[in-house]
């Protein structure tokens, strides 16, 4: 088996109560993974968080000291309601400043929408105070450019923090990950591989799929049962496990016709899968 040294974890955490009372689906978790999976990479893992500052410092201290890097979208605005930045903050010790370039950029975003009126590109207004906060974060970060409306997220400590409206958050994602990691964009060999096991049970397969993993650190098996669907017909009509590997290349594909062996000589049938998974 190859060796392989440590892949860098992308994590991704999604602030906001209108997640988690279900008056919004996240759509950022879905459309992360695609980004990251262009660029053959993966997402590790999810975090959902309520608008509450206690729970979201606690995880952003625990966050910034896991060296992973991590996206974090909602709450970077300016409502009572917005506590990602100053939770930030608190989780790093460090105090709000206003970022030059933030500043310019609100600036500028306040006097294009005030359309020459006098009054709303007035700075010293309280609405505009309001605005301009949206450009206070911890001290050390650096800005992330948003193309949609140019009210810049934030980074600090591998921690992106965008905001929570997808439409923005989706080119900010990429502007990170091809700014910022290239070096990491089509470097990871990663190969998943399948196969279905029609009527088979987890249970009675557990113990092979253990054996594999012991055997072989290089992959990591995966197993995906179904109860089936009469509408797809064929195997997948039918009580199934999809099982399979994740792992290097190499890895994978020396590894899969012994699970495949394993599966066969618990007396269960295998049919293949389409390379793409259809």
């Amino acid at each position: 088996m190859s060796n392989h040294p440590t892949l860098r974890k992308f994590r991704l955490i999604v602030i906001g109560d209108e997640i988690l009372s279900g008056k919004r689906q996240d759509k950022h978790m879905t459309k992360l993974i695609e980004l990251l999976s262009d660029r053959s990479l993966s997402l590790s893992h999810v975090e959902y968080v309520a608008d509450d500052r206690e729970a979201i410092t606690h995880v952003l201290k625990r966050s910034f000291a896991s060296g992973d890097i991590v996206f974090s979208t909602g709450g970077i605005g300016s409502t009572p309601d917005d506590h990602t930045r100053q939770c930030a903050a608190a989780a790093l010790g460090v105090e709000l400043v206003l970022h030059p370039e933030a500043k310019t950029l609100i600036t500028q975003r306040i006097i294009t929408n005030a359309e020459g009126d006098p009054v709303k590109s007035d700075l010293s207004t309280r609405e505009n105070l309001q605005r301009m906060k949206m450009g206070e974060f911890p001290i050390g970060s650096e800005i992330i450019p948003n193309s949609y409306n140019q009210i810049p997220g934030f980074r600090i400590h591998e921690h992106h923090f965008l905001p929570g409206f997808p439409v923005m958050a989706e080119p900010m994602m990429v502007w990170v990950l091809d700014h910022l990691y290239p070096e990491l964009c089509h470097q990871q060999d990663h190969l998943e591989r399948s196969f279905i096991v029609p009527l088979a049970m987890e249970a009675n397969l557990t113990p092979l799929m253990e054996h594999i993993e012991s055997s072989y650190p290089g992959v990591r098996v995966f197993s995906l049962p179904s109860v089936g669907d009469p509408n797809r017909g064929g195997i997948f009509a039918r009580r199934h496990i999809e099982l399979g590997l994740k792992g290097s290349s190499d890895d994978v594909l020396a590894v899969l016709p012994l699970l495949r062996q394993g599966v066969q000589d618990l007396g269960h049938e295998t049919h293949d899968l389409p390379i793409n998974g259809a």
